[in-house]
């Protein structure tokens, strides 16, 4: 499955490559082209090259919605028992296809790819290792490069991963989170021979609130009140003891409390601490609602 946009200059390359690659491995295949609102002529491309190939399947967007929109109805559409997602770009190599594939065949539900010698600026490559960094990091999925477009999937995973937004950064995260094996493999990564990058500095600050919301939403969808209630308690008991203390010096006569800021600042403290217990009560009185129709991912279900 390949998502793309305006990649006019590399479709043709790309689907040689890949034919000469998936025909050695005599199997049972589908490529599957998500076009995200193309303006050149990347369409009529792979219509022509689809009359060639009966391999070939289309999907066409009538305007730009982003790789997480063309990735969520290509999984939706994806027929494959393995699903095999590449950059339209010609920088993913198609021969590391059969790596990929062996990797699944040894039990791994997802397998990705890791650019371990990047062809690529430094501008996009520092941000990307500490973007890889902090991501590793904070979600507990420890993968060298999360956001590596060649990446293999067993189908249970495509069918049961969600992805909007931006969340296609972190499907390693999501599907880790959800219970499948995540793997990952060095794979070759080629020069951009045609085009220009459709990624600009914007999608740092982007991916640094996405990774919010997968944390919060993986970690502390089902229980709000652990993320809530610990900082409420955290601001409410320092507060506390902090009136506490000027409280005893009050009664003892060693201070005046009218002219003690931190006196006011103890108050806001267990003020902002009751809120946040508050937000994680409504969280939890919320989650225990929807899950009543909660999915669960079920790995067997033996009769």
């Amino acid at each position: 499955m390949i998502p793309l946009f305006n990649e006019e200059g590399s479709l043709k390359e790309l689907h040689q490559q890949l034919r000469q690659t998936l025909n050695k491995m005599n199997i049972r295949y589908e490529l599957l082209f998500v076009d995200d609102g193309s303006t050149d002529r990347s369409y009529q491309i792979l219509r022509d090259l689809k009359r060639m190939d009966h391999h070939i399947k289309i999907i066409r967007f009538r305007r730009n919605y982003g790789k997480s929109a063309a990735l969520s109805v290509g999984f939706d559409k994806a027929l494959g028992n393995t699903v095999i997602t590449m950059d339209a770009d010609l920088q993913d190599d198609p021969t590391e296809i059969p790596s990929l594939k062996r990797k699944i065949d040894d039990g791994y539900d997802l397998v990705s790819g890791w650019k371990k010698v990047r062809r690529d600026p430094i501008t996009k490559t520092i941000p990307s290792r500490f973007f890889n960094f902090v991501t590793s990091r904070m979600s507990g999925v420890r993968l060298h490069d999360m956001n590596c477009g060649l990446k293999a999937y067993r189908r249970e995973v495509v069918k049961t991963v969600k992805v909007y937004g931006e969340l296609h950064r972190y499907i390693p995260v999501l599907a880790h989170w959800e219970g499948f094996r995540v793997g990952e493999i060095i794979v070759n990564h080629r020069p951009r021979k045609y085009g220009k990058t459709k990624f600009g500095i914007g999608r740092l600050w982007k991916g640094a609130l996405d990774l919010l919301t997968v944390v919060f939403t993986t970690r502390y969808l089902r229980n709000p009140l652990h993320l809530f209630g610990l900082w409420g308690m955290l601001s409410f008991f320092a507060g506390l003891v902090i009136d506490g203390w000027l409280a005893v010096e009050w009664l003892r006569g060693m201070t005046s409390l009218s002219n003690r800021p931190l006196f006011i600042a103890g108050v806001l403290l267990m003020i902002v601490g009751v809120q946040f217990i508050s937000i994680g009560l409504l969280g939890e009185m919320i989650s225990k609602t929807r899950r009543t129709e909660e999915e669960y991912s079920i790995r067997e279900f033996v009769k």
